[in-house]
């Protein structure tokens, strides 16, 4: 009887999985079919000849290159540059005696959270313009790193908060300045917390469409959400192509998914549980 009660939990988590992936599996499909009479036939079937031209032509044709490699650019070096002005305000209130300040100072990170994104939609345009770095990736680089602060901040704080007091004061007797203190000691005992923010901000940055949409005109510096929708009205009628770029923009997500899901977890229960 427990057996039993254990294994339901398991079959509705695989029935859930099957759901999930049912539709990544028709573009998949779709992706090496020769042609739309294929998909139309047999839309969820195997192939009876597969076609990885499709690849090739999305890559080539269709600019997918010039989105992937935009989208790369902009996603890390957002994360990267939130995640450094994030750890030096997490260091700041959770390891300095500024008990007061530093209290305030966090409660205003946790209002940051609780503003949607889009409806600071116009707002950050109205910025972006007047800063003149509208049609650049500036205009994206600039929200994202503002994004991701909070959470990022929230995230690295939980977890310097679980550090040993002794560690900063070992630090301090050494003669290691705040400076040293932050670079030396406790950036890389924070590394496991800084790998899943990481992650967690690059794929968010990966995936944004909505500022990326609006704020770049220019098809040369579009990222690859927005170049989807290019690429679905440039290549209506070929739906083997579409799926294949498809493919290509949630490939990196499945991977980083697959190899560090556990990190995610880790980091982001890290510092929730003392000792």
């Amino acid at each position: 009887m427990r057996t039993f009660k254990k294994t339901i939990p398991h079959m509705f988590l695989m029935g859930y999985l099957l759901i999930i992936l049912y539709p990544f599996l028709f573009v998949l499909f779709s992706s090496v079919k020769t042609n739309n009479q294929d998909i139309a036939s047999n839309p969820f079937g195997l192939p009876s000849s597969m076609s990885f031209d499709n690849y090739v032509n999305a890559w080539v044709n269709a600019k997918i290159s010039t989105y992937f490699f935009n989208s790369l650019y902009i996603g890390v070096l957002a994360a990267c540059i939130s995640i450094l002005l994030a750890a030096m305000l997490a260091f700041a209130v959770t390891r300095m005696r500024y008990n007061r300040i530093s209290k305030i100072v966090f409660q205003l990170v946790l209002i940051g959270m609780l503003i949607p994104n889009n409806s600071l939609l116009l707002p950050i345009y109205g910025m972006m313009r007047q800063l003149n770095v509208l049609d650049t990736h500036m205009a994206l680089l600039l929200p994202y790193v503002a994004n991701a602060i909070p959470f990022t901040v929230i995230i690295l704080a939980a977890f310097m908060r679980s550090l040993p007091g002794e560690i900063e004061e070992a630090a301090v007797i050494d003669g290691l300045s705040s400076a040293g203190l932050f670079g030396k000691i406790i950036i890389p005992i924070t590394i496991p917390a800084i790998v899943t923010v990481f992650i967690i901000n690059f794929l968010g940055n990966w995936n944004e469409f909505l500022l990326a949409n609006y704020f770049l005109s220019d098809d040369k510096l579009k990222t690859l959400p927005v170049g989807m929708v290019g690429f679905r009205d440039a290549y209506n009628t070929n739906y083997a192509q579409m799926s294949a770029g498809i493919v290509f923009s949630v490939l990196p997500v499945i991977i980083i998914y697959a190899i560090l899901q556990k990190k995610i977890i880790e980091g982001v229960t890290a510092g929730s549980v003392k000792g």
